[in-house]
C-alpha cells in the first residue's frame, strides 16, 4: 500500500516537473519556435499548390522554387501594405487622442448640467486617463509591434517552409519503410488526420478572415471612416482569436468613429454592423464552412488563449487553436489517452462517434 502511494507521488512530482521544463522550454525559445509554428502555418496554406505543381508534372525542385516566389511576392506586397497603413496611423493618432480628451470633457460637463456631480463617476468618464500618455500609446505599440512581429525572421520561417513542404511529400514513404505495415498504417492515419484537419481549418479560417476584413473595409469606406484599410488589416488579423478577437478589432474603429463624427448615431450604427457581421461570420459561415471536426470546448480555447498568450503573446493567441487541435487529434489516437481528447471536446457526443483509437 505505501509502495503504491510513494509510486504515485513519484508520478505526479514527474509530471510537475516535466510540465515545468515544458514551459521553460517553450519560454525560452520561442525565438525559434514561434517562426516554426509560422512556418507551419505557411506550408498548410500552400501546400496545395505545391501538390497541384508536382500533378502538373513540375520537378520537385521547380514546384517548391514557385511556390517560394509566390509567397516572397505576396508577403513583400502584404508587409509594404502593412507597414504603410500603420505608419500612417500613427502619425495622426496623436489628432484623435485630443479628439477623445475634449470627447471626455465633454462627457464629464454633461453629467454636471444634469446635476451628477460624484467624483468617481467624473473620472470614470475622464477619458483622458486612459486614452492618452503612456497608457494608450504603449498598448497600441504592443499591438502594432505584435503583428509586425509576423514578418520577422522571415529568412527562417522561409526555410522552415521549404523543409516541411518537401517533408509533407515524403514523410508517408519513409514511414511505409520504417515500420511494419500495420504500425506504419496507424502512424499514418494519426498524421493524416492532422494534416487534413490543420489544413482545413488554417486555409478555411484564412480565407472566412479575407472575406470579414474585405467586408468591413467596404462598410468602413462607405461611411468614411478614417483609416479603413488599418482596421480591415487588424479584423484580418485579430480574428484568427477565437471568442475575444473580433470584439477587439472593434474597441479601435469605435472609438476612432466617436472622434471623427459629431453625434453618436454614425458610432452606434457602425458598432451594430460590426457586431452583425462578426456574429453571422462566427456563428452562421464558419461553423457551415470549418464544421465541428476540431470541436473544442469553449472553455479549453479560453485558457489556451491566455496560456499561449502569455508564453507567446499576440502570436501565440493566434497559434492557440491550431496547436490545441493537433495536441486533441493525437491523444484521440491513442486508447489510453482518448478520454482526455473527449474532455477537450465541446460536443462529447460526437468525439465518441468519430473513428476509435488505433493505437
Amino acid at each position: 500500500m505505501k509502495e503504491n502511494k510513494d509510486l504515485r507521488l513519484i508520478k505526479i512530482a514527474a509530471a510537475l516537473i516535466l510540465v515545468g521544463f515544458s514551459f521553460y522550454i517553450l519560454k525560452e525559445l520561442q525565438s525559434i519556435l514561434i517562426p516554426f509554428f509560422m512556418a507551419l502555418v505557411v506550408s498548410f496554406l500552400f501546400e496545395p499548390l505545391y501538390e497541384w505543381l508536382k500533378k502538373k508534372r513540375f520537378p520537385a525542385w521547380a514546384a517548391i522554387l514557385s511556390v517560394v516566389i509566390v509567397i516572397l511576392v505576396v508577403s513583400n506586397i502584404a508587409s509594404v501594405f502593412v507597414y504603410t497603413s500603420i505608419n500612417t496611423f500613427t502619425n495622426e493618432f496623436p489628432k484623435y487622442v485630443q479628439k477623445i480628451e475634449g470627447l471626455g470633457v465633454s462627457v464629464t460637463n454633461t453629467l454636471n448640467s444634469l446635476g451628477i456631480s460624484n467624483e468617481e463617476i467624473k473620472k470614470s468618464f475622464n477619458v483622458s486617463q486612459y486614452m492618452s500618455g503612456e497608457k494608450l500609446t504603449g498598448m497600441l505599440s504592443d499591438v502594432i509591434s505584435s503583428i509586425a512581429g509576423i514578418f520577422t525572421n522571415y529568412i527562417l520561417i522561409l526555410i522552415y517552409v521549404i523543409f516541411l513542404l518537401t517533408e509533407f511529400s515524403s514523410i508517408q514513404r519513409r514511414i511505409l519503410t520504417a515500420f511494419s505495415r500495420e504500425r506504419s498504417r496507424k502512424i499514418a492515419d494519426i498524421l493524416s488526420d492532422i494534416f487534413i484537419d490543420l489544413r482545413r481549418y488554417i486555409v478555411g479560417k484564412t480565407l472566412i478572415n479575407l472575406s470579414h476584413a474585405l467586408l468591413i473595409t467596404i462598410i468602413f469606406l462607405f461611411f468614411g471612416l478614417d483609416f479603413a484599410i488599418v482596421w480591415g488589416l487588424l479584423t484580418f488579423f485579430m480574428t484568427y482569436i477565437p471568442n475575444i478577437g473580433a470584439f477587439i478589432s472593434s474597441v479601435l474603429p469605435f472609438v476612432t468613429a466617436l472622434a471623427q463624427y459629431d453625434n453618436l448615431v454614425v458610432p452606434i450604427v457602425l458598432l451594430i454592423i460590426m457586431g452583425v457581421v462578426a456574429y453571422s461570420v462566427g456563428n452562421l459561415v464558419e461553423p457551415k464552412i470549418l464544421g465541428d471536426k476540431l470541436n473544442l470546448s469553449p472553455l479549453l480555447l479560453i485558457f489556451s488563449l491566455v496560456f499561449w498568450g502569455y508564453i507567446w503573446g499576440i502570436v501565440g493567441m493566434l497559434l492557440s487553436v491550431p496547436i490545441m487541435s493537433m495536441i486533441k487529434i493525437i491523444l484521440s489516437k491513442f486508447e489510453s489517452t482518448k478520454p482526455l481528447a473527449i474532455l477537450m471536446s465541446y460536443d462529447a457526443s460526437n468525439s465518441k462517434k468519430d473513428e476509435p483509437a488505433i493505437i
